[in-house]
Order: structure tokens, then C-alpha cells, then sequence
């Protein structure tokens, strides 16, 4: 089960199928990204694609002996755009791909505007979803809940997401959701739904144990969103922003033009393939490594090139050279930047806090923690704001709770207001009101002694102790203990054996540190398969965001909501 290779194989199929010669793909605003994400631009044009243009772009030239690869998504605005294109063609012949199911209506339509018959296939490819991981998607979606319910438009949108995600792994599961939530419902009724319509699509090879697509819901644990994290990956995305693979890096400090954005992708680039998980430790260790690698390899000023023979060797490896320059600059800045912001910000007594905040069960100790870094004028306001919300959440009954001091202690560092309503609303998205769960007290004896000695012993520091529900979730799931109380069926068949291919999708987002918890489960549990998606992959900014939207206190919707077109 790997995302990134079954869009991959899509993406080169329609290709394949469009035979030699020059070509143009046109693709609209998310099609990009979910192409972006698994081929860079020098890998495609090697497959003779030459050409990269947006569907709804007015000034496209008549280009007549290129052929034209379409991947789009099937909205009314895309098939639109493909009606006009069609009535005058710009290209000598035309390869549609969907990437979702597309009714016969529109077919119908597209048929009757290719008058000059330049259309040589229509199809549908499942790659409508961004695969972040091998282990991971995103449907890039952002404020999908208002209150506890579904924003319109997103529910078809994150249905058309997980549907295509299962035709891409060629799964049919059964489905199981958090019955707390009623949006986890609706999007397992709404799966379950499209399967029962499309069912010739989904009638694959059945298999001894049936895949599993467990269904939940962000709301249950507001914690790990709220973490400042230590992996590559992670860190990357909560200190800089990962964004489709690209990290904007135009605000650093001297940064040089060729630099302003980078890519990391685990596909093209070693290093971060090979570091991705490795915590902050280790990466300043591999850099280091990586740079005095580089100066052995590097081509000496001095060196004679006195033979033919050594000019080719030169010249053979110079792009070699130039590849991993290029990777040693990349790196030792991302990693640079990342050091400045962890000593500027003071993150690693941050962090240390709330870790302690996550994982332990010492009030007396976290206010004094919490109230001794408010005073540090050198904390910035997102990790002031941070560390009042996991108290708040850590200990939202508590009897001598401080939380009101606390808020104080915000107003008088000058925290603004719209910060400061976010505490609130925090809670209001994923306190003990909402959850289905015991994210933070253990209630029987041997949960407690559990999470005791967790705190004691096989944890590698103090800034990694903390462990995602989503990790006690998939761990009770793989030993048949999740229970059909809270996680039901749907439908009245169960599984009777282990589960073997899991899908897991978190309405609301899901994190890096989830999905180092899934690469980790999947590499000490032989014979299980787990791949994880998110509606989008949070940061503590962006989760806040949607934490904002959710509970009705967004000012503005942000990138990524809002303007997804609905399919039919």
C-alpha cells in the first residue's frame, strides 16, 4: 500500500498511453499539486512533456503539433473549460483523465463539443488525492467543520478524496468510525454510499482478511497538533511550513536568491529520504557528515586535467557534483534556519514543558513551568498561546486550576485578543465535552501504572516522550481490542481476524507526528499495512486555523477551503 507510487504509476500511464512525440499537460489549480508532489518537472520532461499549462489559463498559444494530456478533476468549471477548449482546439489531439469518477451527462456534453474529432480517450484515473508519504495523503482541504457538523461542500470533497484513494490501492473495505463524532458518520455513510453505487469500480480480487478504513475525528486530540516537534519532517513543517513539498525560506536572514524556496521530496533527494525521521540530534550529526563528504568529492581547484580521459571523467561527473552541491547548500540551510528559530525562540525548554504538560500528571509542577516561561520575555507569542492551551486542556476540571492567572499573565505580555480567544476555543473544539476518548486520564489501575513507567523508562528524551492517541488507537485496532462501542461497524458484517490493510483518515487534519507513529507501527508490525490521510497536514498555525473555523470565531477563510468545485 504506497500512495506515492500508485500516483506515480497514473501519472506515467497517461503518458504511456499518449505514444511518442511532443507534449502539453494541462492540468487545474490541484491537479498541479497532486502531479508537483510525485514528479519533479525534469522528470516528466524526459518522458517528452515539455510543456506545463493550467486549464483555466486565457492566453495559451494554438500549439498544433503538440498532444495534449488532460488530468483533471471532474468539476463543472474543469468540463466547462474542456467544452470551450474542444469547440477550438488548441492541440493536435487530445488524452482526458479524470482523476474521480465522471458522470455519463458530462461525457455526453464533452462528445458533443469535439466537432473536429481530436479527442483519442476519455478515462479515469484515481489520483485525486496529494501523496504526501508513501504512508500518507492529503486532500489539502482546510475548515471543513463548522461547529460539529460539515461544511457543505467538503463532505463531497473529502468522500470523492478517500473514495479515489481507495480505487488508487485497489482496496474495498469495511468501515469503521468514532462514534462521538457525527461528521466521522456522515463520511463513512457518504464512503459506503459511492461504494454501493460504483460497484463494478470497486469489485477487486477479494482477499483473506478485508482492508479496513477506520474513520476519525481531529476533535479527540487537540494535543498533538499543539506540539513543537523534533523529526525533520515534522519540524520542517511546524517551524518553516511545508507546503506541497516547497518551504518558503524567503524571510531568512541572508538567504540567497536560488534558495528562496526549496523542494524536499524523499523521492529526489537522499538525505531527507534517509533523514525524514531521524530527531534534530542526529540531523545536525548526518549534516555534518554530508558536508565533509562533499569536500572529499568536491573537484579541487588544482586538479590537472591532462588527458582526454580526465576531462570526460571530469565532465561525466561534474552533474553528480552539481546535484549534490545543490543538495548540501539546500540542507545546511533549511537546517541552519531551523537552529536559529529553536535558540531564538527558546523551544527546547518550551518544548521540554509541553512535553511534561502532554504526558505527565503534575499540577503543582506545570503551573509553575507554565507561569516561570510566561515571564520569559524571549518566548514567542505562538509558544505563550501554545503552552495556556495545553494546560487548559490538561487540566480543564482541575480543582486549583490557574488557567484564569494564566490568561492574565497573556494579556499582560500584550498577547493579542484574537490569540487569546483562541484558548477558549481550543476547548470548545476538543475538551472533555467532545471527546470520545480518555486522551489524557487513564482510568483503570494498569492504564496508570502504564502511563507511569512510560514516563520513566524506553523513551529517548524528554522531547520525544509524548505518543499520539492515534498510536493507542491503531495499537488496540491491530491486537482485535478496539471497541465496537466507540468504534462501530457500519453495516452489520465485522472483521473476525487481525486487520491486515488499514486506512486511516482524520477528518480535520492529521499531523507529521502521526504519521511518524504509522511509519513506525508499520515497520515493527510484520504483516500489517497502515496508510494514514488527513483532510490536510497540520502545523500548530494551521490547526489553530481550523480549530478558528470550526467554533465560529474565523475572521477569513484560509488557502484551501471554500473553492473546491463539487462533482456532478
Amino acid at each position: 500500500m504506497n500512495v506515492t507510487l500508485a500516483v506515480k504509476q497514473y501519472i506515467s500511464k497517461m503518458i504511456e498511453n499518449s505514444g511518442p512525440g511532443m507534449k502539453v499537460l494541462l492540468m487545474d489549480r490541484e491537479t498541479t499539486s497532486i502531479v508537483s508532489v510525485v514528479y519533479t518537472q525534469s522528470e516528466i520532461l524526459q518522458k517528452e512533456v515539455y510543456l506545463f499549462e493550467r486549464i483555466d489559463s486565457q492566453n495559451r498559444d494554438n500549439m498544433k503539433h503538440l498532444k495534449a494530456i488532460c488530468f483533471l478533476r471532474p468539476t463543472k468549471e474543469n468540463v466547462e473549460h474542456l467544452i470551450q477548449e474542444l469547440r477550438r482546439p488548441k492541440y493536435s489531439v487530445y488524452f482526458i483523465y479524470f482523476s474521480n469518477v465522471i458522470s455519463k451527462s458530462e461525457i455526453k456534453a464533452l462528445a458533443e463539443a469535439d466537432e473536429q474529432e481530436v479527442v483519442a480517450e476519455v478515462q479515469e484515473f484515481y489520483g485525486d488525492f496529494i501523496a504526501v508519504n508513501p504512508h500518507l495523503f492529503s486532500l489539502n482541504l482546510q475548515g471543513v467543520a463548522r461547529g460539529r457538523s460539515w461544511e457543505s461542500s467538503m463532505l463531497s470533497r473529502c468522500t470523492q478524496g478517500l473514495t479515489s484513494v481507495l480505487l488508487a490501492l485497489k482496496k474495498c473495505p469495511m468501515i469503521r468510525y468514532q462514534l462521538s463524532s457525527d461528521m466521522s458518520k456522515r463520511l463513512a455513510e457518504s464512503v459506503k454510499q459511492i461504494i454501493t453505487k460504483e460497484y463494478e469500480l470497486f469489485d477487486f480480487r477479494k482477499t483473506e482478511v478485508p482492508p479496513l478504513l477506520l474513520i476519525l475525528d481531529r476533535s479527540d486530540d487537540a494535543i498533538t497538533p499543539l506540539l513543537n516537534q523534533w523529526t525533520y519532517q515534522a519540524m520542517v513543517h511546524e517551524l518553516l511550513g511545508l507546503n506541497n513539498n516547497r518551504i518558503d525560506l524567503s524571510r531568512v536572514p541572508g538567504i540567497s536568491k536560488d534558495l528562496r524556496e526549496v523542494v524536499l521530496s524523499a523521492e529526489n533527494d537522499e538525505f531527507y529520504a534517509n533523514n525524514l525521521y531521524l530527531n534534530f540530534g542526529e540531523i545536525g550529526t548526518n549534516i555534518k557528515n554530508l558536508m565533509e563528504d562533499f569536500q572529499k568529492k568536491r573537484p579541487k581547484g588544482q586538479q590537472k586535467l591532462e588527458s582526454i580521459s580526465d576531462m570526460k571523467a571530469f565532465v561525466d561527473n561534474y552533474p553528480q557534483f552539481k546535484k549534490m552541491s545543490g543538495t548540501v547548500s539546500k540542507h545546511v540551510t533549511v537546517v541552519g534556519e531551523l537552529s536559529r528559530l529553536v535558540s531564538e525562540r527558546q523551544l527546547m525548554e518550551v518544548s521540554e514543558v509541553e512535553q511534561e504538560l502532554a504526558c505527565q500528571n503534575d499540577h503543582s509542577n506545570a503551573q509553575q513551568n507554565v507561569r516561570r516561561l510566561l515571564q520569559n520575555p524571549r518566548l514567542s507569542e505562538l509558544d505563550a498561546v501554545r503552552l495556556v492551551m495545553l494546560y487548559a486542556l490538561r487540566y480543564e476540571r482541575h480543582s486549583s486550576s490557574i488557567l484564569p492567572a494564566l490568561m492574565d499573565e497573556l494579556s499582560r505580555r500584550g498577547v493579542s485578543e484574537r490569540h487569546r480567544r483562541m484558548v477558549k476555543s481550543v476547548v470548545e473544539y476538543g475538551g472533555k465535552r467532545v471527546r470520545g476518548s480518555d486522551l489524557i486520564t487513564p482510568t483503570d489501575a494498569v492504564a496508570i501504572t502504564k502511563q507511569f513507567f512510560k514516563g520513566l523508562s524506553g523513551v529517548e528524551n524528554v522531547y520525544t516522550q509524548h505518543q499520539p492517541l492515534l498510536h493507542d488507537t491503531l495499537d488496540q485496532l491491530i491486537k482485535g481490542r478496539l471497541k465496537d462501542s466507540q468504534f462501530p461497524y457500519l453495516g452489520a458484517s465485522s472483521l473476525r481476524d487481525r486487520p491486515q490493510d488499514i486506512i486511516v483518515f482524520l477528518i480535520g487534519g492529521a499531523t507529521y507526528e502521526e504519521a511518524l507513529t504509522v511509519y513506525n507501527l508499520n515497520r515493527s508490525t510484520p504483516g500489517v499495512r497502515i496508510v494514514l490521510g488527513g483532510s490536510t497536514i497540520h502545523n500548530t498555525k494551521s490547526f489553530l486555523e481550523e480549530v478558528m473555523s470550526a467554533t465560529g470565531h474565523s475572521g477569513d477563510r484560509t488557502q484551501g477551503s471554500g473553492r473546491q468545485g463539487n462533482r456532478r
